[in-house]
């Protein structure tokens, strides 16, 4: 495998870790996916300090994570949009092997749209969940493809009708 060039592989890592976010917020999964690689592997979970393990919320292949962001239209959910504010933190690029790991810390919100919930008014935001994103990538000529990204949540109460990749 040929070295990458260091400094484009973080540039690289970078921007498909803020485009994945503009993608999913505007619900654009099709775009999400395309900068996954063939071998994607998705999972989001959280520690539980009442059981003292980690609780898996959602986790498959590229394959189940394309079926399931093709059904979404059909769900019967909350479009009440989610928006990422994202910061990466780290990227440690593998020159050798033209990988990369990243730690990204994130926040989602919620504008509410029907104010559904009692205690959450129409047209307000509120805050939808607090994590970070452990991404794996693969740099071939200066782009980044994920390999794997675990959700790790801080939030560990997630609203009903939300069936979104977060």
């Amino acid at each position: 495998m040929a070295k990458t060039n260091h400094s484009a592989a973080v540039e690289a890592v970078k921007d498909t870790i803020y485009r994945s976010c503009l993608l999913m917020d505007d619900e654009h999964w099709t775009g999400w996916l395309k900068l996954c690689d063939q071998d994607f592997y998705y999972k989001i979970t959280a520690f539980s300090p009442e059981i003292r393990k980690d609780v898996l919320y959602l986790d498959g292949d590229r394959a189940q994570i394309e079926q399931m962001c093709e059904l979404l239209p059909k769900h019967n959910t909350d479009h009440s949009p989610l928006k990422r504010h994202a910061v990466v933190y780290t990227v440690d690029v593998d020159d050798e092997n033209s990988s990369a790991r990243s730690v990204t810390s994130f926040v989602i919100y919620q504008n509410m749209l029907d104010g559904v919930n009692s205690h959450i008014d129409a047209g307000t935001n509120h805050l939808f969940a607090v994590g970070r994103y452990l991404d794996k990538f693969i740099i071939s000529d200066d782009t980044a493809r994920f390999i794997t990204r675990e959700v790790r949540l801080e939030t560990r109460r997630l609203d009903k009708g939300t069936h979104w990749p977060l």
